[in-house]
Parts: structure tokens; sequence; C-alpha cells
């Protein structure tokens, strides 16, 4: 049935082909037929040229006086009374608005605006097009109710208004399109209740209601539409059971409601009555009762996804019977029984030959691996069976799934020695044996692995040594071996991976040696244990250059020595276990100018000498000092000794003086030659240059107000670029060098601060990144009113702000290009590397507290640099100053950032801190790629843009992708939609089409991306990453992306 109702369409679309050949046919006699033949359609199509504010394929152009408008692009008439009965424009890069004279081409049969950007709300005036029967406007930013009018349009049989930010409810008078076949409400925000009406549509077919906010019952109503094909209710907020007569739909092929509020048991003969079903979904449910036996009756079944329901018993042997299925997953369920045998079922599985997904995962299956698994699907990418109650060994045969991505058998019973056919998995990312039972070496042959990012074996009784042959994992971003029986050194080619960037534990083996020097490659890393080994020797002082760390566990070795001065480095420092060591010298006072320091423990070492008394020394429950008996001093809650002042008598005061005269006389004869060879460069500069004394940084400082007020032609709205939450921006041409710059102008008239700000932007100008905004000079001075004036100098981006490019305004026309996928990668990495900077690597950590796109300004080269960094704390000092007492609340809720990418802690407590920015870039992330703001109107009722995006993840993501971003970098049209009536069979590759290959690789890196500005953008801060972890994931989606596309 699916198909008859795809060729009724069809059927549909050749009609509008024969008119158009027709006029073709036609076009002898048109020089018989007055130049206009119908001036009210003639000027109603010139009306919505006028309303098109983009128009980068120059479309519009052939819409003019030169032409019969029956032959304008996207324009059909009829051969016979030269009216406009089809306007089609889909996909042409079009932005604007639909004016409401459209409802003057009363003789329209279709109007087709899909996957453009037009924008405003849908005209009431359509309704009166009563000849209409196909209206397409999917794809587009339309806004606001759909227009109850729509209603008058009775011949209507196809209306798709999906992936828009359309709201409200269905309007009640749709009830009178009776003749619809296709309805397509997907991606908005309606609300209310499926209307039982729909179950009227006779003709229906087509029915997508996915990604909105509906609630209530599905109604029984709707099993009345006997013809219906495609139904989808994916991502809603739907209760209840699936009403039985849903079930006897036996045209159903795709049907799907992942993500509701949904439970009951599934049919038993659910394959007899619906045989034609190819894609069958209802995971994150409360579903339960076993698997229906019946379901090998629909030979179509291409994906049978139930995962995060309550299903028990197992998995039917019958769906051997399905060659086609493509994805079957189970994860989270409550299937097996724990017994021996439980996995029988995978040597029936074999016959299913386009296999890519089994999932199987956190249920309670028991018994061995058989070594049919070796059978199964060589196009198999995914398998997971972790956490279930598997005993025996890893088959041998594994090595021939050559195209798994990801290996699950985590948190089993699994034993044994690991079989080196591991080895020959080569296309692996991910590898999870953790927590079972294997004993023997790690296989050498893992150093096949070349693509590996997650390697977990902790918790088993490997043994011997960590096999050097791992360091050919170059892209490895995790590797857990603690909890095993391993000894021997730690390889250099192992510890020195520079891709580390998550964690490397080791921890409880029996390691012994040195820590080796290349450690210090692990510049990346935010958490590094190798507790509780035998490791020795002085911890090297290449540990500080592993400035990313945020963990750091060494206890419970034999390192000896001090603990190195490099370590002052390591500010991003939570947490440092260096107890149970045998550790010498005096506790560093640098571990006390910690800022993120939570947790300091250096019990039974030999340390000795004044314990400081700042910082995390002032807090007893954070730190552990016991078994060091040479300690004194500290708070008085530590209970130490004082500090004798006899260590410091006769003898020290001997050697004091050994030291300080020498030093002394060092320093006098450092100034007196320092100052002699100043004066004789100044007099032999002053003989060439007397009035170049000032160096250039000097005077790039000494900008004044009047040259200000000449470079921006007195700050005239011609010259302004935009406003922010800081201040307005001025274009600006030194008349010093005729330098281009942006000025930014203070909006804050803040009293004394002058010296402060001077000071401050000082400071700044000393901050230098590739991803950050140069700042040139400042200035501080008066205005021609007597106000204080305080401004910021700023290299100018030819290129404008990203939120320029990603939200262009109606006068805006950025014609030449959009932002495509792989810009949108690289700028999004550009924003993670500056925070990475602002965050780690300066002297004292800076918080933006406004990351946005109009914070993000693009050079000529595409690259993103981001602005107005270090303003928030100086105008927030500024505040406090007493003569603005009255804006000092004010303004510091201002510079917490604005609407839509505040972290919601922000609301609770005045303290910002760098993890609200990365919050901030989560926001950002997930706007950049899906296109809409965080305030878009589409957000409301619960529904916010991590939401839409977490609903969407991982299968619909193209679904709420940004339709004016081009996919593709080669200059060809990608459109990743084959068809609009198919959207859930994208998911089924087809390895004949290179095309969608790229779409497929697309669609995964379009899943990291967003997933990564999910956890950004998490609720609570802790479960927010970190940006160095940030700045290698997305670069590794980004590179994989690349290497792929160069290969393809």
């Amino acid at each position: 049935m699916k198909h008859s109702c795809l060729h009724s369409e069809w059927i549909f679309l050749v009609f509008f082909v024969g008119i158009l050949l027709l006029c073709m046919t036609s076009g002898l006699k048109s020089a018989e037929v007055p130049a206009f033949a119908n001036e009210t359609d003639r000027l109603a199509l010139l009306d919505f040229k006028n309303q098109i504010s983009q128009d980068p394929l120059h479309i519009m152009s052939s819409w003019n006086n030169c032409i019969h408008f029956c032959n304008w692009l996207g324009v059909t008439c009829s051969p016979s009374s030269k009216r406009v009965m089809v306007l089609n424009l889909e996909a042409r890069k079009l932005a604007g608005s639909v004016p409401p004279s459209v409802g003057n081409l009363t003789y329209l049969t279709g109007i087709n605006l899909r996957r453009n950007s037009f924008y405003g709300e849908i005209p009431q005036e359509m309704g009166l097009l009563r000849h209409l029967q196909h209206l397409n406007l999917s794809f587009n930013s339309f806004g606001g109710k759909l227009p109850a009018n729509l209603s008058q349009c009775t011949e209507l049989r196809l209306l798709h208004v999906a992936a828009n930010k359309l709201i409200g409810r269905i309007p009640d008078q749709f009830s009178s399109l009776s003749k619809l076949t296709h309805l397509n409400l997907a991606v908005n925000n309606f609300t209310g209740t499926i209307p039982t009406w729909i179950g009227n549509f006779s003709s229906l077919c087509f029915l997508d209601l996915q990604v909105n906010n509906f609630q209530g019952s599905i109604p029984n109503e709707l099993g009345r539409l006997s013809g219906l094909g495609f139904f989808q209710l994916y991502g809603n907020n739907l209760s209840g059971t699936i009403p039985p007569q849903i079930y006897n739909i036996s045209s159903i092929y795709c049907f799907t409601f992942t993500q509701n509020r949904l439970h009951g048991i599934l049919p038993s003969d659910v394959g007899l009555t619906l045989p034609n079903l190819e894609i069958f979904a209802g995971g994150v449910n409360s579903f339960t009762g076993p698997i229906p036996v019946s379901l090998s009756n629909a030979s179509r079944l291409q994906i049978l996804d139930f995962a995060e329901n309550g299903l028990t018993g197992g998995v039917p042997q019958s769906l051997s019977g399905l060659p086609g299925l493509v994805r079957l997953n189970m994860d989270d369920n409550w299937l097996g029984n724990g017994k021996v045998g439980g996995f029988n079922f995978l040597s029936f599985l074999a016959n299913c030959t386009a296999l890519k997904v089994l999932g199987l995962a956190r249920n309670q299956f028991g018994g061995v691996l058989p070594s049919s698994i070796a059978n199964l699907s060589t196009q198999l990418s995914r398998l997971t069976m972790g956490g279930n109650m598997i005993h025996g060994g890893i088959p041998t045969g594994i090595g021939n799934l050559f195209n798994l991505n990801s290996l699950g058998l985590e948190f089993n019973y699994l034993g044994g020695h690991l079989p080196d056919s591991l080895g020959k998995l080569q296309n692996l990312e991910g590898l999870y044996l953790n927590v079972n039972r294997f004993s023997g070496i790690i296989p050498s042959s893992f150093g096949n692995l070349t693509r590996l990012t997650k390697l977990f074996m902790e918790e088993n009784t490997f043994e011997g040594s960590i096999p050097s042959s791992l360091a050919n994992c170059q892209n490895l971003l995790q590797l857990n071996l603690s909890s095993n029986n391993l000894n021997g050194t730690i390889p250099k080619q192992v510890i020195g991976l520079s891709s580390f960037s998550i964690s490397l534990v080791m921890s409880h083996n029996h390691l012994i040696g040195t820590l080796p020097f290349e450690v210090g490659n692990l510049e990346n890393l935010a958490e590094l244990d190798l507790s509780g080994n035998r490791l020795s020797g002085d911890i090297p002082p290449s540990l500080g250059s592993c400035v990313g760390l945020e963990s750091l566990h060494l206890e419970g070795n034999s390192f000896e020595g001090a603990i190195p001065e490099s370590l002052k480095t390591l500010r991003s420092l939570e947490e440092m276990d260096l107890s149970r060591n045998n550790l010498s010298g005096q506790i560093p006072q640098f571990l006390a100018q910690f800022p993120s320091l939570k947790y300091l423990n250096l019990s039974y070492n030999d340390l000795e000498g004044n314990v400081p008394s700042e910082g995390i020394f002032n807090n007893t429950t954070a730190i552990s000092l016991f078994g060091n008996d040479k300690l004194c001093g500290g708070i008085p809650e530590l209970q130490l000794t004082t500090c004798s002042r006899k260590s410091s008598g006769s003898s020290g005061k001997v050697l004091a003086l050994r030291v300080a005269i020498p030093i002394t006389s060092i320093i006098i004869f450092s100034i007196v030659l320092l100052y002699f060879c100043s004066s004789c460069s100044m007099m032999k500069n002053s003989r060439k240059r007397p009035l170049a004394s000032s160096s250039s940084t000097d005077r790039q400082l000494r900008v004044s107000y009047a040259e200000l007020l000449e470079s921006t032609n007195s700050f005239s709205a011609d010259n302004l670029i935009g406003s922010g939450s800081f201040g307005t921006v001025y274009k600006g041409v030194l008349p010093s060098n005729g330098a281009i710059v942006a000025i930014k102008v203070l909006n804050l008239q803040l009293h004394g601060a002058s010296k402060s700000f001077i000071d401050e932007c000082n400071a700044l100008r000393s901050i230098r990144h590739r991803n950050l905004l140069k700042i040139v000079t400042a200035c501080s001075s008066i205005d021609h009113q007597g106000n204080d004036f305080k401004c910021l100098v700023f290299e100018f981006m030819s290129n404008g702000s990203l939120d320029q490019w990603l939200h262009p305004k109606d006068d805006e026309r950025h014609e030449s290009k959009r932002l495509s996928f792989v810009q949108r990668l690289n700028i999004a990495i550009d924003v993670a590397c500056a925070l990475e900077y602002l965050h780690r690597n300066c002297q004292t950590p800076i918080v933006h507290c406004d990351i946005k796109p109009s914070n993000i300004l693009l050079d000529e080269d595409w690259v993103a640099h981001v602005g107005d960094f270090g303003l928030a704390k100086f105008l927030l000092e500024a505040s406090r100053h007493p003569d603005n007492s009255s804006e000092k609340q004010t303004m510091s809720a201002g510079l917490k950032g604005s609407v839509g990418y505040i972290p919601p802690e922000y609301g609770m407590v005045c303290q910002v801190s760098v993890v609200g920015d990365i919050y901030s870039y989560g926001i950002l992330l997930l706007e950049m790629f899906t296109g809409k703001r965080p305030t878009d109107d589409i957000f409301r009722d619960g529904l916010d843009i991590h939401r839409l995006n977490e609903m969407a993840l991982p299968e619909h993501v193209m679904d709420i992708v940004d339709p004016s971003m081009p996919l593709e970098e080669d200059g060809e049209d990608a459109d990743f939609e084959k068809n609009e009536d198919y959207i859930e069979e994208s998911a089924i590759i087809e390895e004949a089409d290179p095309r969608v290959n790229v779409r497929s690789k697309i669609q995964d890196c379009l899943v990291s991306v967003l997933r990564i500005g999910l956890f950004c953008s998490s609720t609570s801060p802790d479960q927010r990453m970190q940006t160095n972890v940030v700045v290698n994931q997305m670069q590794a989606a980004r590179d994989s992306f690349l290497r792929f596309k160069k290969g393809k």
C-alpha cells in the first residue's frame, strides 16, 4: 500500500510535468497571446518577487517584463487560459515572506516552496485558493499558527509544513480537508491532542506528527485510515496504549512512536496484521511482554527498535526469516533468563545478511557466546552485549566481523584469553571489555586497531606487560587498564600518545620503573591515574606540560624527591593525590594558588617545613597530611606543631649571608650596567630620530577621542556595525595609518573607572590567540558632552559576525554562499580553542560570560575570533565603584550573558564560572547546526533547543538540521532526503550509492557534534565537558569526516 500511496503522488507530479510540456509545445502560438494575458496573476507574482530578500541563484531575474510570466522560472500556466496553475520553487535558496496577494492566484493547484528560508506567517489568504491540491512549505522558517482559512482549500491532497516554527493546535476547521492523502506536520511545536477527525480522512496514506508536543492518547478513530502507509508519532508526550484498530491497518509500512509515554503489550499477531512493515520502532517507552514471533511474517522489515522498554522473554528465532533486517535494537530491556543457551538465536540471525546494528545490552541473557557469532552479517557495525550474564570466552571467529565500529562486552562473566583475531577488527572505534574475568596477556595485535578512540579493559586479570604496539592507536582518547595484574614498565611510546584527552588509567597493577619523561606529551589529558603500582624515581618535571589535567592520582607508589616546581602550571587540577610515596622536601606554595583544587592528599610521605594556610589548605576537609611528621604550621585546625625559629638560627644566618651578599652585588652591578646601556642607546637614537622616543605600543595606546571621531565620521549611522551587551560597534579608518578597525564604544557611564579600564585593557592586549579578537588599542577620554568615553579598538573582521550568517536579516544579502557543513565545524572548533585558552592557559582564568553568535567574528579566511573576552570582569568591577551603586544589580545580571545562553545555575548564584561558558558554547553549537536560536518561538511549553536535539538524536538528526546549510563541499546540491515521504528510510544505507554513503557519514558527524552540544548544555554543571575535551572531540569528528571524504 506504501507504493500505491507514493504512486498517487507521482501521478500528480506527472500531471504537472505534462502541463509544462503542453506549455512548451504551444510556444509558437504564444505570439498571438497578449503580452500579459492575466494582469491579476502577473501582479500577484511580482508582489511575491518583491518580498524575496535573498536570491543567490538569481531565480527572480527571469521574472521580468521581457518574458511572459508563464515562462518565468518555477511558474507553470494552463495552456489555454494562461492562468498560473503551479508555483514550484523547491530548494532555490530563496528567503523572504509570502505576501497575502498569493491568494489572487486563484487557479493555483500546486505550491511547492520546500527547502528554502521563507519566514513569517502563512497568509490567511491562501484559503482563497479553492483549486489548490498540493501545498508543500516544509523545511523553512514559517512561524505562528496554521491559518484556519486553509480549511477552505477543500481540494487539498497534500499538506506538508514539516520543519518550521509553527505553534498552537491543529485547527478544528481542517476537518473539512477530507481529500487529504498526505499530512506532514513534523518537527514543529504543535500542542494539544491529536484530533479525532483525522480518522475521517479515508484517503490518507501519509501521516507524520513526529517531534512536536502532542499530548493525550492516540485516538481510536485513526484506526479507520485503511490506506495509511507512513505513520510517525516519534518524540511527543503521548500516553496510554496503541489503539488495537491501528494494528489492523495492513497497509502500514512505517510505524514509529519512539520517545513517548506509551505502554502495553505488542500484539502477538502484529506481523500478520501489519505484513508490509519496513520500520517498526517504539523505543524509550514502557512496553512489556515478549517480542512477537509473528514479526517474521513482515518479510520486508528493515528496522526493529524497541530499546529502553520492559520487554521480556527471548529473541524469536523466527526473525531469521527477515533477510532485509538492518537494525535490531533491544538494548535495556528484560530479555533472557540468565540460563545456558540464551544466545542460540544468534546462529539463526546469520540469515539476516543486511544486519548493521545488533543491540542486546543490559538484558538478562546468559550462557556462552556461540561460535556462530562469526557468521553474523559482515556489514555489522555495532554489536552491544554488555550488562548481561555471559560466560565463557570470546569466539575466535569474531574477527570475521571486520566492519564492526563498536563492540560492547562489558559487565559480564567472560573469561579466558583474548583471541588475536580481535586485531582484525580494524574499523573498531570503541572496544569495551571491562569488568569481566579475562586473563592472559593483552594481544599485541591490538596495535592494528588504529581507529580506536576508546579502549576499556579494567577489572579483569590481565597479566604481562603493556604492549608497546598500542602506540599505533594514535586516535585514542581514553584508555583504562586498571585493576589487572599487569607488570613491567610503562612503554614510553604509549604514555606519550598525544591523542589522549579524556582519561588514561593504569591504576592497581604491578607496574615498575620510572614514570617516562614522555608523559609531558599529554597536554590535553583530563585524567591521569597511575595509583597503586610500584613506580619509583622522581616525578618527572615534564608532567608540568599536562596543563589540561583535572585529576592526578599517583598515590600508592614509591616516588621520591621533591614535588616538582614545574607542576605549578597544572592550574586546572581539581583533585590531586600523591599519598603513600617517599616524597620529601617542602609543600610547594603554588598548590595554595590552584583555583579549582577541591581535593589534595599528601599523606604518608616525608614532607617537611611550613604548611601553607591559604587556598585549599584553609579547608581541613579537602586536604590530608597525615604521616608527615616533619610538617609544621598551617591553620590551627590541623593541630600541627608551630614551626621553630631555631631552624633558621646561626647556621641559617651564615648561609643566608653567603647567598645574599653575592646576589646583592650582582643585582647592583646589573642595574648600573643596564642604566649605562640605556643611556647610550637613548642618546644614539635621539640623534637619528628625535621625535620617535615612544615605542610603537605606546603610540598605539595614544588614540584620541578626536581621532576616533574623525575615523568614524562622528560615529555616524553609516559606520554602525552593530551593538551588544557591552557597547556599540563602529567601523573606522584610523587617520594615522589608514588601518580599518572596529571601534567598540562602551555604553556604560561608569565613574572612576578610567585607570582600571586602561590597566585592564593593557592586560587584555597581552592575551593573544589565533581565535581571539585582537585588541589594537583603547581610549579613555571625555566626549563633547562632558561624559566619560571609553572604547576598545579591534581588528576589523571582513566577514562580520556568525550571527549574520546563521540568521541573516531581510536587508542583509550574503548571496555568494551560506556557511557550509565543514565551515561550521571549523568555526565551532575555533571557538572551543579560544575558550580553552581563556579558561586554561591564561595566568588567571578568564570567564567570557557572553558566548553567542554575535560575539563570534569571521575574518576573510573564515577563521573565527571570539570578541568581548575579559570585558565582563572589568565592567562588573567598575559597577562596584561607590558612585555606581544604583547600577550594580542591573549590571551584574546583564553581565552574566544573553537570554537563551545563560546557564541555569546563574539564576540561583551570583558566581560566574568557566562551566557557565561551556553551557553557552553548547547552546551555540546546537544553534549553529540546527539554525534555530535558543529564543525561537518554537521553544515553549517545556520544549527548548536542548530537548529538541535530545529527542532527534540519533535517528532523526537530519530532520532538525539547518535547511540552509550546504551539506557537500564539492559544489553539488545535496538533498539529503531522497524522498520526503520516507524520512525514516534514510537510516537504511544503500552501499551502491556513494551519495548515500556521504549522507550517512555527515549524519554520523552531526550526531557526534550535537551530542557534544548536549553534554556541554547539560543542566548539571558537573556533567558538562571540559574545553580541552570539547576541542579534541570536535577535531576528531571533523577529521574523521574529512578523511572519509578525501578517500571516497
